[in-house]
């Protein structure tokens, strides 16, 4: 099977931009053929989950190549070029449409010469009304309009989100009601298009421990009936029909998503100021220190081999491909050593420059290490240790802890080490404990100096369900994340401040091997795997006479495990863990948004607040 990446690439290109670079054309006698000739140049105009998910898997030069000369961002102001069709690929929302249609609001004042108009999803009846009314339509600007069911962003090989922080307020937060289901209803159209794109319609699953789960399963399945009405092939192929998406609230695992990772991409995204995947360091040319940028994506080969690798083997594994690198090319130096350093490179660049993009990207990924281990060293190498202790329960020597408030308390009542981290601390205390009085909880927070706006970041946590306060009795609740009630993995090579293995990884075994349980993950609706595959229902949608392309059906089974309110770098590794050496299933993982610890706790603190235009993205509902 191919990436996730590669069938949103595969689906752009073969639903929108390869067919407007040819056009057809008249024979030379002036009677219509089936001859094509390339196209003019046009312009892409995207908006700003379109512009996430090209650049996710789409490169610039592949584009140019087919036709286009310009891509525009939807919401920022455009030269007109009259001369030249426009393809637009947007998401069906007021704000976007909007912009569209202002693009040919007067006629023969064009921006573009006409509009071929992608939409992301289903657009709602009232916005095609809407689009149907408007002069530009009267007038023909609009030549294409169709829905290419792709809405998500694939992040990775194995990984999708939908670009969408703010459905974790819709989900958990108790002031949310008016706007839930708007968001949910969105979310749960995104999810279908992953379907869609992939050629699944699978059974759905969720977990049960937490309510609202049934609720966005049944909203997934409605959509998914939608798509499947438009096209009865989705889901056809060898064991497509054990293909499941198991649905899964961010309360399932409250520990991994607290712990300072050592994994390098874990570990990057957590001490490092990395934005949108770009990191910026400072590097030495012949000019001088000078800043640069590097982007982390699956282009770089080197980082898809190192990023899921512990800290401790990465740099020893970069000098040893570095000095293989050298050795291929005779370089001469001093690369034979142990170990390189980044100025090392610089002198091998200086050496040998028509290697300078190789050697830079060696150099990147020690700059990178580097800085992580320094973060690391100078901030939460103490830190480390006491997570490690309070997530398993036991000490490195599998000795039950017995005292832990001994190795908490100190790092409370230091003033180097900053609030988040002492809120980290404190919640996976609480975690430990399954919960703790009030009293003992207002101490904690005095030892911590916490400030009382980001108290709520701890109290919040009871919105997903997690025991926070203690309810009276003395009895410790079952959470079947907790260590103690999961299997043991011996046999796993550890390092002492790695010990904890995130629930997600037991899951992920459990579905492949056929033993997730079924009281606690059940079928929608108490059906077994395939339920709700019978008769393909009818489209409510035909009557708009779209196109939906097909593209080529996958072979074999799915297993899409999807997170309602972020997943962590340590849980997509998990994917990647047992995805690779598995023949049987192909494992996807997503969420509304990937998250570091300092995201999920603002997360988290950001469920207290008041609902307003400015802090909650109200989307508009799409077709049932």
């Amino acid at each position: 099977m191919g990436s996730l990446q590669e069938s949103v690439r595969d689906k752009i290109f073969k639903e929108i931009i390869t067919p407007h670079k040819y056009s057809s054309s008249s024979t030379p006698n002036g009677a219509l053929g089936q001859q094509y000739k390339e196209s003019q140049w046009k312009v892409l105009v995207l908006d700003k989950l379109a512009t996430r998910m090209i650049s996710a898997c789409c490169k610039m030069h592949e584009i140019m190549a087919e036709g286009i000369t310009l891509v525009e961002n939807l919401a920022k102001v455009r030269e007109p070029l009259p001369q030249l069709d426009a393809i637009y690929l947007i998401t069906p929302t007021n704000e976007s449409v909007s912009q569209l249609l202002s693009d040919f609001a007067e006629h023969g004042k064009w921006t573009y010469r006409a509009a071929h108009v992608y939409f992301t999803e289903a657009c709602p009846d009232q916005l095609f009304t809407d689009m149907c009314r408007h002069p530009a339509t009267k007038y023909k600007a609009i030549k294409t309009l169709k829905e290419i069911n792709c809405a998500f962003l694939p992040c990775e090989r194995r990984v999708f989100t939908l670009g969408s922080p703010t459905v974790f307020n819709a989900f958990y937060s108790p002031n949310r009601e008016l706007n839930r289901i708007n968001c949910l209803e969105r979310a749960a159209e995104q999810i279908a298009t992953l379907c869609a794109t992939l050629r699944e319609f699978p059974s759905i699953r969720y977990r049960a421990h937490f309510d609202q789960n049934g609720e966005f399963a049944q909203l997934v399945q409605q959509k998914l009936v939608a798509y499947k009405a438009d096209d009865p092939s989705m889901g056809d192929g060898p064991n497509k029909e054990r293909s499941q998406l198991i649905i899964i609230d961010r309360g399932f695992d409250p520990v991994t998503p607290l712990l300072h990772e050592l994994t390098f991409q874990a570990m990057s995204y957590d001490l490092l100021p990395i934005e949108n995947d770009v990191y910026i360091y400072k590097k030495e040319s012949p000019t001088g220190t000078k800043e640069a940028e590097v982007i982390l994506d699956e282009s770089d080969d080197l980082w898809v081999e190192l990023r899921h690798q512990h800290i401790a083997n990465v740099s020893q594994k970069v000098t040893k491909k570095l000095k293989q690198f050298a050795e291929e090319k005779r370089i001469s130096g001093k690369e034979g050593k142990e170990k390189s350093s980044v100025n090392d490179v610089a002198q091998m660049v200086k050496r040998m420059p028509q290697y300078q993009k190789e050697l830079n990207n060696y150099a990147t990924h020690m700059h990178l290490a580097e800085d992580c281990m320094r973060e690391y060293q100078h901030k939460v190498a103490e830190i480390c240790k006491v997570e490690q202790d309070l997530a398993m329960g036991t000490d490195s020597d599998n000795e039950r802890i017995r005292d832990p408030m001994r190795a908490v308390v100190p790092i409370l009542l230091n003033a180097n080490i900053n609030v988040n981290e002492k809120i980290r601390i404190i919640l996976l205390y609480i975690l430990y404990k399954g919960g703790i009085t009030e009293e003992n909880l207002t101490k904690l927070l005095q030892h911590a100096t916490i400030p009382m706006e980001d108290k709520v970041k701890i109290f919040n946590l009871q919105h997903l369900a997690v025991p926070v306060i203690q309810d009276g009795t003395r009895r410790k609740p079952y959470t079947a994340y907790h260590a103690s009630n999961r299997k043991e993995r011996v046999s796993e090579q550890t390092y002492q401040q790695s010990r904890w293995t995130p629930y997600f990884k037991d899951l992920i075994e459990e579905a492949v091997e056929d033993k997730l349980d079924q009281k606690q993950f059940p079928y929608l609706s108490g059906g077994a795997r395939g339920a709700g595959r019978g008769t393909a229902p009818t489209s409510a949608r035909t009557r708009y006479h779209w196109t939906n392309v097909r593209g080529q059906a996958r072979t074999g089974p799915r297993l899409i495990f999807f997170v309602i309110g972020g997943i962590t770098y340590s849980e997509t590794r998990a994917a990647y863990e047992i995805g690779e050496g598995n023949k049987a299933w192909d494992i996807i993982v997503g969420s509304t948004h990937l998250i570091t610890p300092n995201d999920h706790l603002e997360n988290i603190k950001g469920l207290s607040e008041p609902v307003t235009t400015s802090n909650f993205e109200v989307m508009d509902p799409p077709m049932g």
